[in-house]
């Protein structure tokens, strides 16, 4: 019977919608434990770095047949860790923007799964600016992220160019910790920030209630590149769909499953974004959506 190796850098209500999606996809191509043909190992990191890398080491060392990692830093520790065993990456960068690469540019040869660049980043941001009018000359906008995240730093650098561009000034404080958020989203808010824009970084994302409760205390809206911030609170998003970030990569493994081979299997960009709102924030804020928004339940 095939064992899946499955870890998640940390807990998070969003984050494990991708989990949910890659086993409904094994569950659709005939694989799932209530068929007892497959065996799903489950393991959480907590945010913890040295367990996250005992609960790969485990994975590595059982072997089993495939790993499916949700979130950067476990696809990182996973690649890290084997060259052999296939990883099922979701919740990712490109390989490119995660340094998973070698000094041509190729591909660590065991990557596969889903993984996402900065393209959309602009879409969503550029959100702002066309839903707010400031409250001084020029927007303001803050943000929080993480140094140690590569695709955190990468997003920051992108959105100020961006933002030059559409005449909004970007306010920007690091959090390394979630345990520091309160705190650091305080100091944000004391900036006059206009709105907070809750850029792709876990940290923002396993810290997402406490940043939402201080922006709410000084009225200050939350747009986001992913969908699921929307449901928990945030204006208005264009990113990926979680749930199908995790079915996309669900739908390789079962592939390499089937075949036992990798042949034509190689990262994907995400396929599907959507444009998605919360009407009742949008409406607590007397945001007026664009009718091609879908609004979230």
């Amino acid at each position: 019977m095939p064992v899946v190796g499955f870890v998640d850098a940390f807990e998070d209500a969003t984050i494990a919608q991708a989990k949910n999606g890659f086993v409904d996809a094994l569950a659709k191509q005939g694989f799932s434990e209530k068929q007892n043909n497959i065996k799903i190992e489950y393991r959480n990191a907590q945010g913890s770095i040295p367990t996250l890398t005992q609960i790969v080491n485990y994975y590595v060392a059982e072997p089993v047949d495939l790993l499916a990692t949700s979130t950067t830093l476990s696809s990182v520790t996973a690649a890290q860790k084997t060259k052999s065993i296939p990883i099922f990456m979701m919740v990712s960068p490109t390989p490119q923007r995660a340094h998973l690469v070698d000094a041509q540019g190729k591909t660590q040869p065991n990557l596969f799964g889903t993984v996402e660049d900065l393209n959309y980043i602009d879409t969503s941001f550029s959100l702002i600016p066309k839903l707010l009018k400031p409250r001084g000359s020029k927007l303001v906008v803050g943000m929080i992220y993480n140094q140690s995240e590569p695709q955190s730093a990468d997003a920051l650098e992108r959105i100020k160019q961006l933002a030059a561009q559409l005449n909004v000034t970007v306010e920007a404080l690091p959090l390394n910790s979630s345990a520091d958020a309160q705190l650091v989203t305080q100091s944000l808010l004391s900036k006059n920030i206009d709105a907070f824009f809750a850029n792709p970084d876990n940290t923002v994302f396993a810290a997402f209630e406490t940043i939402l409760k201080s922006c709410n205390e000084k009225n200050i809206p939350i747009f986001t590149s992913e969908a699921g911030l929307v449901q928990r609170g945030a204006v208005a998003a264009f990113g990926a769909d979680i749930y199908q970030w995790g079915y996309q990569s669900g739908l390789q493994a079962a592939q390499y499953l089937k075949t036992h081979k990798t042949d034509g299997l190689k990262p994907e960009m995400v396929k599907i974004r959507k444009r998605v709102y919360n009407a009742v924030v949008a409406k607590k804020y007397n945001i007026t959506i664009p009718a091609n928004f879908e609004a979230v339940k």
